[in-house]
């Protein structure tokens, strides 16, 4: 790696690390378990990551757009900056993890670094901390969450799949072998998301878990 793209790591470090100690100032929803307290502002900071990397990628494929039938014989530039930004952050929230989490839990929170992150998904993880499942917002967000799952990970991985075929001589056996273990552990990981999510959709809420809900407000409150 560059030396500029070290700075950008380390600077994506510093900024995401201060980030998680600045959420711990902000108001967050009055929840039972200090671990669910924790869950909410590491969420947080995944979701401005996804925001950044998201709005990132989408402009650089718009405006290297070319790449989606040839991407092996040109490297675009600032492609280093936008990896370094993701790696930077990985770092930050591994610290963050590994300092607040025990070991159990720690390494099944880092393997979601393997799947590409979901503003929608991290919206969705919000609402269910909040208690908003019963709202119009939490729906609209699940709905998002199943779009954007299949819009921007399970389509993409279908191509790069087939890009993985069709190129392969291009590249040598060990990187092939890589990606392509790679990209079926990702696709695996997706439809077990996926799954969960149809499983877990929410329904018309009857009168007992209107109830539920409002004996959980009066208990919890909503904001600190």
């Amino acid at each position: 790696m560059a030396p500029a793209g070290l700075v950008v790591v380390a600077a994506s470090f510093a900024a995401f690390r201060g980030l998680h100690q600045g959420l711990k100032l902000l108001p967050t929803p009055r929840l039972a378990d200090t671990q669910d307290r924790w869950t909410w502002r590491n969420i947080c900071a995944s979701l401005v990551h996804s925001l950044l990397a998201g709005a990132g990628a989408l402009l650089w494929m718009y405006q290297h757009s070319h790449l989606i039938s040839d991407f092996t014989h040109s490297c675009p530039p600032r492609t280093d900056s936008l990896v370094s930004l993701s790696i930077g952050y990985f770092l930050a929230d591994g610290v963050d993890i590994l300092w607040n989490q025990t070991f159990g839990r720690s390494w099944h929170l880092l393997c979601h670094h393997a799947m590409v992150n979901s503003a929608c998904l991290h919206i969705r993880t919000l609402l269910l901390l909040s208690c908003q499942t019963s709202t119009l917002v939490f729906r609209l967000a699940c709905w998002a969450t199943l779009a954007t799952l299949l819009v921007f990970r399970l389509l993409p991985l279908g191509w790069m799949s087939l890009q993985l075929l069709q190129q392969h001589h291009h590249f040598p056996l060990t990187f092939s072998v890589l990606w392509g273990v790679g990209l079926f552990t990702i696709t695996i990981m997706s439809i077990v998301l996926v799954i969960d999510l149809l499983v877990e959709w929410p329904v018309d809420p009857g009168p007992t878990l209107l109830l539920q809900k409002e004996e959980g407000q009066k208990q919890l409150g909503m904001w600190e």
